[in-house]
């Protein structure tokens, strides 16, 4: 399907290119290694992110391990595919019989991690085979799931082949017991909480941001797809005492040029960075036409909206705003996601329905410091009590000495 879509979307292109000799790429790149190696298999950046506090841990803790990172998806590799932590970062081949042979013997890894919801037949049933370590961190079961269903049983027989489950909640274990014994999952929480606390203390700062800024109520829109500019539309043209940074999830030049024309008094970042004159002209709305800052332009924030909510796909990571002590509010696709309906529960986050409401619910936090710095602080506390995952996973893995110095 990838190379049938390849000429007319630029995402299954890469996903195409990245992937042609792959095995023999790999076979080169590891043809000199001799040390012991960390395997990380991540869908994409998100759950990249969600695996990164781990993988730090065990390069502190075993520094003479390598680390190899896979994607399945071109979105985490084209933004990561240079990280420093990494030793080597590949796409991973297709889920084959023989890719699975020829990539395990090839890699030779001491322990996989794959992060929270990726399942591949071949892959699991190799490592298996060669008796290595596999751990599924931060993951997170639904009744809806083929695992689950009468007719379920190939998906079952995958979930054998882990060694150890790290769950999000109880929810997840209770469905899990029934398949795997309940000595191989733990209810380790969402490492995601760990890493935003590490991003948020090492947070970059931007002049260009601050000088936009000002003083003036701020609405940062995170990851925001075409349905959530639509709902942010009207308000912004009818609250112009307020000032925008929006950041679509994707920035392609199609979807930049639509924020442009959707939002008033528009500029795209690196314009307004590179711009020489003019610099106390009152644009109302900042675009963000790169990847990476978004983390921590929640800081400036006096409400984050998360993109997302208002389409199919579902919001995206609300406690990365959370983090900073922001009110946080979305559109009603979230039913999937542990972490906002338990701030919604608490009153660090809000959902609307429709445009009208979402307009409502704006109106209502701008005027009520009260509520608003409420609502961040309830937010701000959940992140922090909710850390810790990273540290159960490595207990768990010297406990067992999976790895060793």
């Amino acid at each position: 399907m990838a190379k049938l879509l390849a000429p007319f979307n630029s995402k299954a292109a890469l996903w195409v290119k990245g992937r042609k000799g792959l095995i023999q790429r790999i076979e080169t790149a590891m043809r000199m290694n001799k040390q012991p190696l960390i395997w990380m298999h991540a869908a994409s950046l998100g759950e990249f992110e969600q695996g990164l506090p781990v993988v730090e841990a065990l390069k502190k803790q075993y520094p003479q391990h390598r680390l190899l990172v896979t994607f399945f998806s071109p979105s985490g590799y084209e933004v990561r595919k240079n990280h420093p932590l990494a030793d080597w970062v590949f796409y991973l081949p297709m889920d084959s019989p023989s890719n699975a042979v020829a990539f395990i013997e090839i890699v030779k890894p001491s322990i996989a991690l794959f992060i929270k919801y990726e399942f591949w037949h071949f892959y699991l049933s190799e490592l298996k085979r060669h008796q290595i370590p596999t751990l599924l961190i931060s993951g997170i079961f639904r009744p809806t799931q083929l695992f689950f269903k009468w007719y379920g049983g190939f998906y079952r027989k995958m979930l054998l082949n882990i060694t150890h489950f790290f769950v999000q909640d109880k929810g997840s274990a209770d469905l899990l017991k029934d398949i795997v014994l309940t000595n191989c999952i733990s209810i380790s929480g969402d490492t995601r909480f760990d890493r935003v606390l590490t991003i948020a203390a090492a947070r970059k700062e931007y002049p260009s941001i601050e000088r936009f800024c000002k003083d003036e109520p701020i609405i940062v829109a995170g990851s925001t797809w075409s349905d959530d500019d639509k709902v942010l539309q009207h308000f912004t043209k009818v609250h112009r005492n307020a000032k925008f940074i929006i950041a679509p999830h994707q920035i392609s030049a199609e979807r930049l040029a639509e924020c442009l024309q959707r939002y008033p008094s528009a500029i795209l970042l690196s314009e307004y960075e590179a711009s020489t004159v003019n610099k106390e002209t009152h644009y109302q709305t900042l675009i963000i036409d790169n990847v990476g800052m978004l983390s921590s332009l929640y800081y400036y924030a006096s409400i984050a909206f998360i993109g997302g909510g208002f389409t199919n796909e579902g919001i995206h990571n609300t406690i990365e705003a959370a983090v900073f002590g922001k009110a946080v509010v979305f559109g009603p696709v979230y039913e999937k996601y542990l972490e906002a309906i338990e701030m919604v529960e608490i009153g660090a986050a809000f959902s609307a329905e429709t445009a009208l409401e979402m307009e409502s619910l704006l109106d209502d936090l701008l005027n009520d410091e009260y509520k608003r710095m409420n609502a961040g602080k309830a937010g701000a506390n959940y992140v922090s009590f909710n850390a810790g995952a990273s540290d159960k996973i490595l207990n768990y893995i010297q406990a067992n000495l999976l790895l060793t110095n």
